[in-house]
């Protein structure tokens, strides 16, 4: 895979929250894809490309359900974080805004779950005209069949399926 231009690239990371990480997911536990997404968060801010975190809000209530943030070690400072209330992380929520603001072309996708919030967030993307790149050992699923599905069915229709190690930025070329 060719490196990624960080003037151009954003990182999107969904619904990294405590009580999402900590559900039986498959085929990685929610601890692994937080590891996989430190390592790439990490990369991104050495790069001084940008680092979004989405996180889900349930609508119509005063109180979400505890464990609601995001992992306290995956966010920095300098990331931009996103409020959605629906699947998809662009509906109504500004994130096309904060990336059109900063340029970004390419949207590299990490979270869970990768056949819901990740999937449904990559189509808007698509719509949107960003060219996607999944992080398939950042993301995991309810069941290994869903993340297998989105991954070698969906996914390569949408855009580029990489591993963390193999997504680099280094620049235009």
């Amino acid at each position: 895979m060719p490196a990624l231009d960080p003037g151009r690239t954003a990182l999107v990371l969904v619904d990294l929250m405590e009580r999402i990480v900590a559900l039986p997911l498959a085929p990685r536990s929610g601890t692994d894809v937080v590891a996989a997404a430190t390592r790439l968060a990490d990369t991104f801010r050495a790069a001084g490309a940008p680092v979004v975190h989405i996180r889900v809000e349930r609508p119509n209530v005063d109180t979400q359900p505890p464990g609601s943030e995001l992992v306290p070690s995956l966010v920095h400072d300098d990331d931009l974080i996103v409020v959605k209330r629906t699947i998809g992380g662009f509906h109504a929520t500004g994130l096309h805004e904060l990336l059109a603001e900063r340029s970004v072309s390419t949207v590299v996708f990490g979270g869970i779950a990768t056949n819901l919030g990740v999937e449904s967030t990559a189509r808007a993307a698509c719509d949107l005209g960003y060219e996607p790149v999944f992080a398939e050992d950042a993301m995991t699923a309810f069941t290994a069949d869903e993340h297998h599905a989105s991954v070698s069915l969906d996914f390569p229709r949408l855009g580029t399926v990489a591993t963390v190690s193999q997504i680099t930025l280094d620049g235009p070329e």
